[in-house]
């Protein structure tokens, strides 16, 4: 059921504003910062909800469906991605170039790549810091990846690569013990 009190709602929002906060904050390969955060809740969200479900029927895909339940129940989501990241030049062949100069992004099915490792790495310990922070906080939270192949595609954000954690604050996280 989605959330209704208002409260509620502005604590979860309160949570995803720190989220983001220790994930913009998170150490980034050679000083340089590409990743982004935005907070959705309301409208917004209810919206992203049915679009994710519409979205595993059209294409598929499948958990889709489960996710975007899993959104709707939730009060706040925060997405993270990177946007425009430029390689850390430090020509180590991880992403299966040997010079950084050859990486070249096209688009993909759901998102850009390739992308430097040392960029994923960045989004990665983010995300590291901003679930820690969740937790500090107890509230219930995922990484889905599903968030932001949607997120994406309705034009939410721009990002090059994003995911989205989804947040709850109930009796039982609603996260996990899911059914497929």
């Amino acid at each position: 059921m989605p959330y209704r009190d208002p409260g509620e709602v502005e604590a979860l929002r309160v949570a995803a504003q720190l989220m983001s906060l220790a994930a913009r904050t998170a150490p980034k390969a050679t000083g340089k910062d590409f990743v982004t955060t935005k907070i959705i809740s309301g409208e917004t969200l209810e919206r992203l909800a049915d679009e994710m479900v519409a979205y595993g029927k059209a294409s598929g895909k499948k958990n889709f469906d489960r996710d975007g339940e899993n959104v709707r129940n939730s009060g706040a989501v925060l997405l993270l991605g990177l946007k425009d990241p430029e390689v850390a030049g430090l020509n180590c062949g991880a992403c299966g170039f040997d010079n950084c100069s050859e990486l070249q992004k096209h688009s993909g099915p759901e998102f850009e790549g390739p992308l430097c490792v040392w960029r994923i790495i960045d989004l990665g310990i983010a995300a590291g810091s901003a679930v820690k922070m969740a937790s500090m906080l107890n509230v219930d939270n995922r990484v889905m990846y599903r968030i932001g192949v949607v997120a994406k595609k309705m034009g939410i954000v721009d990002d090059d690569v994003v995911m989205g954690i989804p947040l709850s604050a109930t009796g039982k996280s609603p996260y996990f013990d899911r059914g497929r």
